[in-house]
């Protein structure tokens, strides 16, 4: 029998699995602040990137889009937004506060960065003492947002991490929850498989047209795309084409129809089910853009063995290859090795899997947790102004 599941049932209904309060800068040059108040305010958490200047066009809305979701995911309890111009702070912080969660935001430019630090840090403290007193309450599977994607695949990814996750995906969907996939150059050469799962037509077309967009980006700039499509760790690891590799990922979605195609970082608004994500397959990229989309837990298989991990969202990393299983034992959280060795099947991988699920949502931390792994990388879309 499955046990209780615990979450935090944030101001908007949504559930998380962790309480983070995070210190949210709004460009590259507000880092240094944002991290100085999370020294500062023990219980904190920065989160330091490279963009947010000069940025135009699409490539500006994403960033905010990306911004906004990862202060409203619901495993962020309260938000400090540090920006060198007001106007971007307030946009910012605006967006977040449409959850109902505290957001705060303060600008650099006019104050210095002491008076700034000095203001944010009094406001961060209040922020985590009061985050401290929430409790978590009973929640169901159908009300968490689960993520997933694959890294340094190899033929035991195909065969076995990524079938247990298939399992979960299908568990999770039919009691009610939703997924996010994406990878949208690593289903090439089995797209057809997921244009036929789109639940309706004008679904199809939209994932087709942004299949064939990516694909028709990449193809333009007429560069050959082994090393990077597949890997030199894929190839190391048995797949020597991208359509190999494209099979394995695709066998951890599961079964079930696709309900919706959502832009990078988009809050799904169809409700519950399984969707799509047009992300790039670079491992740090993707999840900071499905848990900006609101994913609160990502499924990650591997075969040669990846270290990813996020500042907000749990990673569970999966791994069917018994070298790395032994070799990178501090990283891998479900080792399902006993598939390919025949002494499991794949519902009791399945079951392996789901238990640890309900662990990690409970509270366990996973390996990339304790090794403190956060990996936050935004995705840029064009040159700088």
């Amino acid at each position: 029998m499955e046990q209780q599941l615990y979450g935090y049932r944030r101001e908007n209904g949504q559930v998380g699995i962790r309480n983070h309060v995070i210190i949210l800068p709004v460009d590259d040059i507000s880092n240094a602040a944002c991290e100085a108040v999370a020294s500062h305010v023990k219980g904190t958490l920065a989160l330091p990137h490279a963009y947010g200047r000069l940025q135009y066009g699409e490539d500006l809305e994403l960033h905010f889009r990306t911004m906004i979701g990862t202060g409203a995911n619901a495993n962020v309890a309260a938000v400090i937004v540090i920006g060198i111009e007001e106007n971007w702070s307030k946009k910012i912080a605006g967006g977040i506060a449409k959850t109902g969660k505290p957001v705060s935001y303060f600008s650099i430019e006019g104050n210095g960065d002491f008076e700034t630090v000095r203001k944010a840090s009094w406001k961060a403290k209040e922020y985590v003492q009061w985050a401290s007193e929430l409790q978590k309450e009973p929640v169901d599977l159908n009300e968490l947002v689960i993520s997933i994607k694959c890294g340094e695949s190899d033929t035991t990814t195909g065969l076995g991490s990524c079938p247990t996750v298939s399992q979960a995906v299908d568990r999770t969907i039919e009691a009610g929850g939703t997924v996010f996939f994406g990878e949208t150059s690593e289903l090439t050469g089995g797209e057809h498989l997921i244009m036929d799962r789109m639940a309706t037509p004008e679904l199809k077309e939209k994932f087709t047209a942004i299949y064939n967009d990516y694909v028709g980006e990449i193809e333009s700039k007429g560069v050959d795309l082994l090393g990077s499509q597949p890997t030199q760790g894929n190839i190391a690891g048995g797949l020597s084409t991208i359509e190999e590799k494209a099979l394995g990922n695709i066998a951890k979605t599961g079964t079930k129809e696709v309900i919706g195609v959502l832009d990078p970082a988009e809050a799904p608004e169809n409700g519950k089910g399984l969707y799509f994500m047009d992300t790039s397959s670079a491992a740090a990229e993707c999840i900071t853009l499905m848990a900006a989309g609101g994913a609160v837990l990502h499924l990650f298989p591997t075969g040669q063995g990846n270290i990813i991990g996020n500042p907000i969202v749990p990673v569970i990393k999966i791994t069917a290859n018994p070298n790395t299983a032994s070799s990178m034992s501090e990283h891998i959280d479900v080792d399902v090795k006993g598939l390919l060795s025949r002494e499991m099947n794949l519902k009791e991988a399945g079951d392996s899997l789901m238990n640890y699920i309900y662990r990690v949502v409970n509270g366990r931390l996973t390996c990339a947790e304790a090794l403190g792994h956060r990996e936050f990388v935004m995705t840029k879309l064009y040159r700088s102004a």
